[in-house]
């Protein structure tokens, strides 16, 4: 009986419960709707990924949820607001989301649309300009375009 509870409770650690994800959510300030925890599980599972609005729209359908494109959208808007996703502007209007929230920097190879890590101690920025009166600097991040040869 004691293995059957040490299962239990080493494939609660592994694998989070929707429980967990609506606990996330909370803990957030976000109301846990289904349709968010169902996002959440496939979002915020503890793999660092990126995703577009429409990769995660495909990745829904794929999982079988009703989850109109509409919601994905404002999903990943108010997760971003939130702290629990980051926004990575490419270019113009266009944006992944990347479930690495902490300080990083990035490669993207628009041939594919991938985005790649790159550790923030990887970059160093000898000067950067001095911020206009009654501002300061927030962060810098750096995205490095590039194409295979």
């Amino acid at each position: 009986m004691v293995k059957n509870n040490r299962q239990k409770v080493t494939q609660r650690l592994d694998s989070p419960t929707p429980a967990d994800f609506a606990k996330k959510l909370r803990l957030a300030g976000l109301r846990p709707t289904r349709q968010r925890v169902a996002i959440a599980a496939l979002l915020l599972d503890g793999r660092h990924r990126h995703v577009s609005a429409d990769s995660l729209i495909e990745e829904t359908i794929t999982a079988g949820l009703q989850v109109s494109s509409g919601t994905v959208y404002n999903t990943l808007n108010q997760f971003t607001v939130a702290g629990l996703l980051r926004r990575v502007v490419v270019h113009n209007e266009y944006s992944l989301f990347d479930t690495n929230t902490d300080h990083h920097h990035h490669f993207y190879e628009a041939s594919n649309d991938q985005l790649v890590d790159i550790p923030s101690d990887d970059v160093i920025l000898a000067k950067l300009p001095q911020a206009p009166d009654g501002h300061e600097i927030k962060a810098v991040d750096v995205i490095i375009h590039i194409q295979s040869k």
